[in-house]
């Protein structure tokens, strides 16, 4: 399979790198069912899991809320990826219970990702400001799919900000070794 081969070639760059580590991970489709689109044997092998819904938008706010839900209840799920899956000007956000979901992350101790992408912007301030008064932890991602693409950081934490975010509230402001401690707890 094509990623234990690319887990063992970050194995050999973390044995190689100084003051560098790269953590083994992967983005995922959440199913309709809920359920992740790869086996637990490949999950099992990362350091992080990041759960995205990528089809069926229209669900009903239930169906959409229970699927996440369930999907966060997979032992090796550790962050919910762009959460109302909104593209600005191109698809408006699946509806989904957001408090629900903020709470599960708080119950499982998983994050959620404020998607720093300017055609994104997906977790709205007043989504990080329920996850701050629930104690959850945002990552801001750049969505980079180019180095050019790590920009983007700053259309995230502006959003961050309008959301009352602090630096104690961004899971990837920590050390490797908070963070680690952080993530590991999800699996």
């Amino acid at each position: 399979m094509r990623l234990a081969q690319q887990c063992d070639e970050i194995d050999q760059l973390n044995a190689e790198l100084k003051g560098i580590t790269l953590l083994k991970s992967i983005e995922v489709d959440i199913l309709e069912d809920g359920s992740l689109d790869l086996p637990d044997s490949a999950l099992a092998q990362l350091d992080m899991v990041v759960g995205a819904v990528h089809s069926n938008f229209n669900l009903s706010r239930a169906k959409q809320t229970e699927r996440i839900l369930r999907a966060m209840q997979h032992p090796y799920f550790t962050l919910l990826a762009h959460p109302t899956g909104r593209l600005i000007q191109r698809r408006a956000p699946y509806d989904v219970d957001m408090l629900r979901i903020i709470r599960e992350a708080k119950n499982r101790g998983c994050f959620l990702e404020l998607n720093a992408h300017p055609e994104r912007l997906d977790l709205l301030d007043t989504y990080c400001r329920m996850a701050k008064e629930e104690g959850v932890l945002i990552s801001i991602n750049s969505d980079a799919h180019s180095i050019y693409d790590f920009s983007n950081l700053r259309f995230g934490i502006g959003q961050a900000r309008r959301g009352w975010l602090e630096k104690h509230d961004v899971l990837n402001t920590r050390s490797l070794k908070e963070l680690r401690g952080l993530i590991s707890r999800t699996m």
